[in-house]
């Protein structure tokens, strides 16, 4: 995973070739690359606030309200995101920059309607205040995730990091910035301890540049911004004076914590040691009742709307096979109870004989139902209609129900049938099943049916662990883009 634009070696003085264009090009944009993804993100911040102030301006005189702010305060937009921190050019993460983004608005928000507030209709400007923050968090969010998807493509979103540690404990944190570019850090490379005895035989992901014991001969490229490392006292024992690591490079530990809920963890200085303190109200009563009301709120305007293209869809369902256009399917619910789940039928009423003799004909095809559930050639799926309503999702739209009845959330861990629960252990089918399931969530945004099991489960933990109304509503907002993308639909 060695990038072309890094040129890593081993210990000792770097050997210089004669550069090409190519590699020339692509060490300036490298060497540039922090200024070219701050000035992306801050343009499209721009472009965000006035396009806000815009739609502002053609909703407040429909429902009689005041004009929206003047377009002076697309500045203050960007200070404002500045301050949140979403300008350092390196991450974070799409969750934690919608938080920082969210921060920020209602920082602004504050700010101008202290400001700016004359003898207008107080509850007037108020509402016109609301209607401009909704709309600049909305557009701001889809148009950075419009320029991290670019910059990702161009190899320009994640910081060039080095990676310092035993090889088996930075196995996992190279597999896992590879697989999420959008964390925003790059691995380029290895500086592994020196005792090697105990590793594992399996290769590693990247090139391995020396041990750290050899910090006084290794030279980094200038352009290397992050060093994670896995262990205290691995970073204890970097010199103060280390030459390897230049001195805007920042140091970051890091320590897998999947059991606790992350994005909640603050540290704490505490003299000479470091405190980690983990705010666990995540899960209390009023939470769970303002879920309850975020749901309702939600589901019954969406179901109202969504009314005719079910309707469409059920049509079409029976003209292409006649019978049922609805079905119920026993699911796992909250608690472990079995619930019913209403769904349009997109497939043919003897899937069941369809899937076995599918199963029984194609060798391959058993062990890719075993590892998904799902087939990338599925003969039980109506044709033409009944591939379009799954790649849209329009055959969940019916559990806009099940969310009214208080059965299903908005969003939360899919409620899987008993013979895909089964696959995973007892622990985890009971921590599932704490929390209401819902029609979308982290698995489905993130991956969907071209995530496994392990995948599953691991998005599945995250939700659970580090679950809050602000995670719900990013959740939310990303399903728009993988819906209208069909993201690992099957």
């Amino acid at each position: 995973m060695a990038d072309e634009g890094l040129k890593l070696h081993p210990a000792g003085p770097v050997r210089v070739r004669e550069p090409s264009r190519r590699d020339s090009t692509s060490s300036l944009l490298y060497r540039y690359r922090k200024a070219i993804v701050v000035a992306s993100l801050v343009c499209g911040d721009v472009a965000a606030a006035l396009a806000a102030i815009s739609c502002t301006r053609f909703v407040a005189p429909m429902v009689g309200l005041a004009s929206p702010p003047p377009p002076v305060t697309v500045s203050f937009v960007v200070f404002a995101f500045f301050l949140a921190g979403l300008y350092t050019g390196s991450g974070p993460g799409p969750y934690e920059r919608f938080r920082q983004r969210s921060i920020g608005i209602a920082g602004l928000s504050i700010i101008l309607t202290i400001v700016t507030l004359s003898e207008r209709n107080l509850v007037d400007f108020l509402m016109v205040q609301f209607v401009y923050a909704i709309c600049l968090l909305l557009i701001s969010h889809y148009v950075e995730g419009t320029s991290r998807s670019l910059l990702i493509r161009k190899d320009l979103w994640g910081a060039p990091t080095i990676l310092v540690g035993a090889v088996d404990d930075c196995r996992w944190p190279a597999q896992l910035l590879a697989r999420k570019p959008d964390l925003g850090l790059k691995p380029v490379g290895l500086i592994r301890t020196a005792d090697a005895g105990r590793s594992s035989s399996l290769p590693f992901p990247l090139p391995v540049i020396g041990t750290t014991t050899d910090f006084g001969n290794i030279r980094l490229p200038a352009e290397i911004e992050v060093a994670i490392f896995s262990r205290a006292h691995e970073l204890a024992a970097v010199p103060r004076d280390c030459a390897a690591f230049a001195p805007s490079c920042r140091f970051m530990l890091l320590e897998d914590i999947h059991n606790i809920q992350s994005p909640w963890v603050r540290t704490r200085a505490m003299d000479a040691m470091i405190g980690i303190e983990i705010r666990r109200n995540l899960c209390t009563w009023y939470n769970r009742l303002l879920k309850r009301m975020f749901d309702a709120a939600v589901a019954i305007p969406v179901g109202l709307l969504a009314l005719p293209a079910i309707a469409l869809a059920a049509m079409a369902i029976k003209v292409v096979d006649p019978g049922p256009a609805f079905y119920v399917q026993k699911r796992i619910g909250r608690n472990g109870a079995a619930m019913k789940v209403l769904k349009l039928r997109t497939m043919y009423m003897d899937s069941k004989r369809l899937l076995a003799e599918h199963l029984r004909r194609d060798p391959q095809a058993p062990a890719e139902w075993q590892r998904f559930y799902k087939l990338q050639c599925d003969p039980r799926i109506l044709p033409t209609i009944g591939n379009f309503i799954r790649r849209a999702s329009i055959d969940e739209l019916p559990q806009l129900w099940n969310v009214i009845r208080g059965d299903m959330s908005l969003v939360g861990p899919r409620p899987l049938p008993e013979y895909h629960a089964e696959q995973f252990e007892q622990e985890f089918r009971a921590l599932r099943s704490s929390v209401p399931p819902g029609i979308t969530g982290l698995w489905q945004v993130s991956f969907r049916s071209n995530g496994d099991l392990e995948i599953l489960r691991e998005q599945d933990l995250f939700y659970i662990r580090n679950w809050s109304l602000w995670l719900d509503f990013f959740i939310l907002l990303q399903t728009v883009p993988a819906v209208l993308g069909a993201k690992g639909a099957r």
